[in-house]
């Protein structure tokens, strides 16, 4: 399957609105932890800064192996995602940017005969590259709109 408009463009673009998003809002907004257990902007954006690489790095093995299987990312078992939640928004943004770049050349300048190859997903089983980017995208997306309650959250009073 090639890649669909929709994918290209969401895969160029879709990480722009997060800056978008929180321009207006203040640190204390930005860093508020809205449930004890529950992460804050800040936090979300870390997530999507340092999982970003970790998928590229999973449709790297996925061409490099014949079939490979992949466990759920957690952050909690990840022993660097501390240090990502300590850096400064503009900082975490700016990792977007540059690493979307690597990601969006290597996804789209695949020939159909890679974009077919697959990788197993611990709950979906069995997803080409396509798919793999799909969902890395909604995953994304659910973020933003996590970020954008958040931000935009009138019960809030800070």
């Amino acid at each position: 399957m090639p890649l669909y408009r929709s994918l290209y463009d969401r895969l160029s673009s879709q990480h722009e609105a997060i800056g978008i998003i929180i321009s207006k809002a203040g640190e204390d907004r930005l860093n508020f932890r809205y449930e004890a257990d529950k992460w804050s902007v800040r936090d979300n954006i870390a997530h999507l800064a340092k999982y970003q690489p970790v998928f590229t790095d999973r449709i790297k093995t996925i061409l490099r192996e014949d079939q490979p299987r992949f466990e759920k990312y957690n952050d909690s078992e990840d022993p660097e995602f501390e240090n990502w939640r300590k850096k400064d928004i503009p900082e975490l943004l700016n990792t977007i940017v540059t690493d979307r770049k690597i990601l969006f050349e290597l996804v789209t300048s695949l020939p159909e005969s890679e974009l077919i190859r697959s990788g197993i997903h611990y709950r979906y089983s069995k997803l080409d590259i396509v798919q793999w980017t799909e969902f890395f995208l909604l995953h994304e997306s659910h973020h933003i709109f996590t970020i954008y309650k958040m931000v935009h959250d009138t019960e809030i009073k800070l």
